[in-house]
């Protein structure tokens, strides 16, 4: 009997699969940690990583199954009002967000996303405020948020030009771990 290379070369890929690490051995791979049996993986962490991935329903799963572990703080309700905010449900991520910042309104991801909703909601005037909490919160380390403040005051600035509101197209960009920016662009 002759063993094909194909069969060989499937042998070792299965192998490879069952080793620690599995197929993808890099800790920053979009896959858990390494677990050991009877443990369940950080559903931060796995949420955080199916964010990046795209996974915007299986990371919300992820980060309401790290509020059943850890409870609900401050972490996992900016992380569930963030994938909601993905999820283009912008009433639960809105209310999601503000529990989060009253729980910790020193926590500038929270105020950072909250204020992009309520700019997607034309509530500009409110979204200033928010940005300023999030831009004092962080000590202007996060250009992220710097930007996204420059951009509510200078379309609060023109809210009296109706033509200028009604040319702009506001678009969210993920940026980092659960932190997003306003991009406006002409139509």
């Amino acid at each position: 009997m002759m063993i094909r290379p194909a069969t060989i070369g499937l042998v070792i890929f299965a192998m490879a699969a069952c080793t620690s690490g599995g197929l993808n051995r890099s800790p920053d791979g979009i896959f858990a940690p390494g677990v050991a049996p009877g443990e369940s993986a950080d559903g931060l962490i796995v949420g955080h990583r199916l964010m990046a991935a795209g996974e915007f329903e299986l990371a919300l799963k992820a980060y309401n199954r790290a509020a059943a572990t850890q409870g609900l703080n401050v972490d996992t309700m900016s992380a569930i009002g963030s994938a909601n905010l993905n999820l283009g449900r912008l009433g639960q991520a809105e209310r999601w967000l503000r529990r989060a910042v009253e729980e910790d309104p020193t926590f500038p991801p929270a105020w950072n996303n909250l204020g992009v909703i309520l700019m997607e909601r034309g509530e500009i005037g409110e979204a200033s405020e928010v940005f300023r909490r999030a831009f004092a919160a962080d000590n202007g380390n996060s250009d992220e948020i710097r930007d996204n403040l420059r951009l509510a005051l200078a379309k609060l600035e023109n809210s009296s030009n109706t033509a200028d509101q009604e040319n702009q197209n506001f678009n969210l960009i993920r940026r980092g771990a659960g932190d997003f920016v306003l991009m406006s662009e002409p139509l």
